[in-house]
C-alpha cells in the first residue's frame, strides 16, 4: 500500500506540473499610463487626489493659483475699453465741414447765375469755386486722418483683446483636469506646492482594460495574429490562478532580447518578439502581476 501510495503521489505531482507548462507564452500586466503635469506656474491652491482614487475624463481635480491671472484680466478689460472709446466719431467731427461745404455750393450756384445775368463777375465765380474746392480737400483729408486714426485704435484694441485670450488660456490651464477615466496610481505633489509648467502632478491609468505583455519565440510567430483569441491565466501566487479571455492588439516589428524576468517555451531563445494581449480586468488584475499565454 506504501508503494501504491507513493506512486499515485508521484503521478499527480508530475501532472500538476504539466498543468503548470502548458502555456505558449508569459508576461506582465501593464496598462497605457499618462502622467499629468501642470502647464502654469503658481500654488496649488486645490489638489484634491489620491492615490487609489477613481476619477473620470474632464473632471477638475486641482487648481493653480489664479489671481494674479484675474487681475491682469481686469486690467486688460479696462485698457481695451478705454481705446475703443478713444476712437474718434467721423461723422461728428465731419458734420461741420459738410455744412460749410453745402452752403458755399449755393454761393457757388447763386453766383453763378448772377454771372449769367451779368450782375456777377468772372472773378466772383473764381473765388467762390475755389473755396469750395478748398473745403472739399480739408474735408477729405480730415476724413482721411479720422479713418488713419480709427484704424490705428481698432488694430490696438484688437492687441488687447488677444492679451486678454492669452490670459484666459492660462487661467483655462491652471485648472487641473483629468484627461481620462481611470485610476490615480501615483501622486507627485501636495496642495500647498509650488507647481511650474511640466512639473508631474499625478499619474493614472485606465485599469478596466488592461493587457499583458507577452513575448513569443520567432518559430510561434506563425501561430498567431492581431485579433487573435486567446487565454490569459493570470498567477495569484501558489495554486490560485483565473483564466481571462484576451485579444492580440499588437505584434512587434523586430526582435529583442528576452527579459530577464520572462520565460519561454523555448528556455534556448535569446530573441523574442513582443506582444500585446487586451484583456477585460474584473477588478482583479493588477499591474506588474505575472500572466501566462495560450493559444
Amino acid at each position: 500500500m506504501k508503494h501504491i501510495t507513493l506512486i499515485t503521489a508521484t503521478v499527480l505531482a508530475l501532472a500538476s506540473c504539466q498543468n503548470r507548462e502548458q502555456y505558449d507564452a508569459t508576461g506582465i500586466f501593464e496598462a497605457n499610463t499618462v502622467t499629468v503635469s501642470a502647464e502654469t506656474a503658481g500654488k496649488l491652491v486645490a489638489f484634491d487626489v489620491e492615490e487609489g482614487d477613481s476619477i473620470t475624463m474632464s473632471q477638475q481635480v486641482g487648481i493653480v493659483d489664479t489671481t494674479l491671472l484675474s487681475l491682469q484680466q481686469k486690467q486688460l478689460l479696462s485698457q481695451q475699453l478705454a481705446t475703443e472709446k478713444s476712437s474718434p466719431d467721423i461723422a461728428a467731427q465731419a458734420a461741420a465741414l459738410r455744412s460749410q461745404i453745402a452752403h458755399q455750393q449755393n454761393e457757388c450756384d447763386r453766383v453763378a447765375r448772377l454771372l449769367a445775368e451779368g450782375a456777377a463777375t468772372q472773378k466772383q465765380s473764381d473765388d467762390a469755386n475755389a473755396q469750395l474746392r478748398t473745403l472739399r480737400g480739408q474735408l477729405e483729408g480730415l476724413l482721411s486722418t479720422l479713418d488713419k486714426n480709427r484704424s490705428s485704435i481698432t488694430e490696438s484694441a484688437s492687441a488687447l483683446q488677444y492679451q486678454r485670450e492669452q490670459i484666459e488660456e492660462q487661467i483655462r490651464k491652471s485648472h487641473i483636469i483629468a484627461p481620462i477615466t481611470g485610476t490615480v496610481l501615483q501622486k507627485y505633489a501636495e496642495q500647498g506646492e509650488y507647481a511650474t509648467p511640466g512639473r508631474p502632478l499625478f499619474k493614472m491609468a485606465d485599469l478596466g482594460g488592461i493587457y499583458l505583455r507577452s513575448y513569443f519565440t520567432a518559430s510561434q510567430l506563425a501561430n498567431i495574429s492581431i485579433g487573435q483569441q486567446v487565454t490569459v491565466i493570470a498567477d495569484f501566487g501558489g495554486d490560485e490562478q483565473y483564466e481571462y479571455p484576451g485579444t492580440i492588439i499588437w505584434i512587434a516589428q523586430e526582435s529583442e532580447f528576452t527579459p530577464k524576468s520572462i520565460q519561454t517555451r523555448d528556455s534556448r531563445a535569446n530573441l523574442v518578439y513582443a506582444v500585446k494581449i487586451s484583456v477585460k480586468n474584473d477588478g482583479r488584475l493588477k499591474l506588474g502581476q505575472y500572466g501566462e499565454v495560450s493559444l
